[in-house]
């Protein structure tokens, strides 16, 4: 399932912004709107029942008295006579805005006399209310207008706000592992939290690099204690090798205690540099032979068959040179050998070298499910230690991380594992005139 991107904070705030706004102007139109009709509706009541009360007590006094309409305010008796508009017999004492006279718009008191009957007091109100619209359209116009005008200077705000936190956020990207004395600094324009932040880190990276200091004081007395053994077993084999009269059965054997001491001071150096630093591995590499080391390799691991009813055979072995640690492709290749012949009981182990440098080895074993394999890979990924499988498929899948190598398992028919390793980004380049091993 693809992860969708996170969007940027000073966006987000932007839309929750926006959204304020909206609800905010939504509100205060709504209850603009219902104050502006309140006190509409009460100024066409006190004018038109002040009007309609003068009227009344004029023609209550003053038996020859006669009301003359004006253009905007009408008097109408409301009764059957034809001059009386349609939209006023139907409506009931007391207010009513917007009713429609004779094509306009009208505010219309209607009240109950004693004398005169039910009178309808008609004030035409269509230019005020196109004046209305016309104001309203403008307000909302100004309104939208004032919110986009508020987004965006929010916008530039809140983008110079994040600015200090994403300086801050590069500045830690440009961290470079291994490196002392390193430290990040706030922009001066970065607010008191980023400080804070800022200062957690950089204590952090102290005790860090506190940390690393006396893990390189243990290796360093780890590497002299290691070598030390090594060194001795390797001179007592050199000076048994010496003796002329050592007989050749312990003669093979004592090549054999030479070639694994050998291989295990390679090893640790490989260990204490690869804790060290990974990049110096490059200064360990020299020109192999690959069709040269994997018969060795294959002799030093035949002592691990004991009695089991096994057979390595080699099925193809290519020419091939590669540029890389002399430990590293001995370590590779020698535990995913003795994995092999750890998962099997009987039958035929097959390695393969191709003239591009991959190495394979395919096993008679019972074989590993789709679930055991996801679960190697898990492992491998997150670097948990397998005690009883060498230096680990964990370590060698971290030394092909560095390398450029590339390890696969997969399930073999009919039965068994192949292991490939693909060594080929240590092919030598062309012109590459290293020695071979």
């Amino acid at each position: 399932m693809k992860l969708r991107k996170p969007s940027p904070l000073h966006r987000r705030l932007g839309w929750w912004l926006l959204a304020y706004l909206a609800l905010i102007s939504l509100a205060v139109f709504s209850v603009g709107n219902y104050v502006h009709e309140h006190a509409e509706h009460s100024a066409w009541r006190a004018l038109l029942n002040s009007e309609l009360d003068s009227i009344v007590k004029h023609i209550e006094h003053e038996p020859h008295y006669r009301w003359q309409d004006s253009d905007t305010l009408r008097l109408f008796t409301v009764d059957d006579s034809p001059g009386v508009p349609a939209s006023l017999r139907t409506l009931h004492p007391g207010l009513h805005d917007g009713v429609v006279v004779n094509g306009r718009s009208s505010a219309v008191m209607v009240r109950d006399t004693e004398n005169q009957g039910r009178l309808a007091l008609a004030l035409d109100i269509n230019d005020f209310h196109e004046l209305e619209e016309f104001a309203t359209r403008w307000v909302m116009l100004a309104g939208v207008v004032m919110i986009l005008v508020t987004v965006l200077m929010a916008s530039l705000g809140v983008s110079r706000l994040v600015q200090p936190l994403r300086s801050l956020a590069q500045r830690i990207d440009g961290l470079k592992p291994g490196m002392p004395g390193q430290r990040v600094e706030v922009d001066p324009r970065g607010s008191s939290e980023l400080y804070v932040i800022a200062a957690a880190l950089n204590d952090y990276l102290a005790r860090n690099e506190q940390f690393v200091e006396r893990e390189r004081v243990f290796i360093s007395t780890a590497s002299h204690e290691l070598r030390t053994p090594i060194a001795v077993i390797t001179g007592a084999a050199e000076l048994a090798l010496d003796q002329p009269a050592l007989p050749d059965r312990a003669r093979q054997q004592m090549q054999r205690v030479h070639r694994t001491a050998q291989g295990v001071e390679q090893l640790i150096q490989l260990l204490l540099v690869l804790a060290r630093e990974p990049a110096r591995l490059a200064a360990l590499k020299e020109r192999i032979a690959l069709d040269q080391l994997v018969p060795d390799i294959i002799e030093d691991h035949r002592h691990l068959m004991g009695d089991k009813d096994l057979q390595i055979a080699v099925q193809d072995l290519a020419s091939v040179d590669i540029i890389a640690p002399l430990g590293v492709v001995q370590a590779a290749i020698g535990n995913l050998l003795r994995n092999a012949i750890e998962n099997s009981g009987r039958g035929t182990i097959t390695i393969s070298v191709s003239d591009r440098a991959v190495v394979t080895l395919q096993d008679p074993g019972e074989g590993m499910s789709p679930e055991e394999i996801a679960a190697v890979y898990a492992r491998m990924a997150r670097g948990d230690r397998n005690e009883q499988s060498g230096i680990g498929l964990e370590l060698i899948a971290r030394l092909c991380e560095h390398l450029g190598w590339a390890l696969t398992i997969e399930q073999s028919e009919p039965r068994g594992t192949r292991v490939i390793l693909d060594l080929s980004a240590s092919l030598p380049a062309p012109g590459d005139t290293r020695l071979v091993m």
